[in-house]
């Protein structure tokens, strides 16, 4: 079972909370296990740059089942997944991804986040992903 609409839109209010909690604004996306868009919130203020690297964090770490900053990892100069970012339209290998498991530990899909450091995005996005 993917992720509903009505569990994006609890995600998505537990990390806009957290952001608001931490002051950045973000862009938070929501993505099902195919990686199609559920569901998109722009905070006011939020940079609008970060729009597309919020979604681009979700399907990420859903197309290859596991955070971004995990991908940035091995993607690293004499890595194994060096340039691994050039694929797929082009991936966002740094931290705000994060994959979004059912009670069973099934993928059903993943949260983006993008606005701030990305400590702060990384910290968002867990706290979205909490709330599933």
């Amino acid at each position: 079972m993917s992720i509903t609409l009505e569990q994006a839109e609890k995600l998505s209010q537990a990390a806009k909370v957290k952001a608001k909690q931490i002051g950045v604004p973000m862009n938070i996306a929501i993505v099902d296990e195919g990686a199609n868009l559920v569901s998109f919130h722009r905070m006011d203020n939020a940079w609008l740059g970060s729009v597309d690297i919020s979604i681009r964090k979700a399907k990420t770490a859903r197309f290859f089942d596991m955070n971004s900053g995990e991908i940035g990892k091995l993607s690293q100069p004499g890595g194994p997944l060096y340039n691994i970012e050039h694929s797929n339209g082009g991936l966002i290998s740094f931290p705000g991804g994060v994959l979004l498991k059912n009670g069973s530990g099934k993928i059903v899909g993943a949260i983006g986040v993008s606005g701030g450091a990305v400590e702060q995005d990384h910290e968002v996005a867990s706290a979205g992903a909490a709330a599933l």
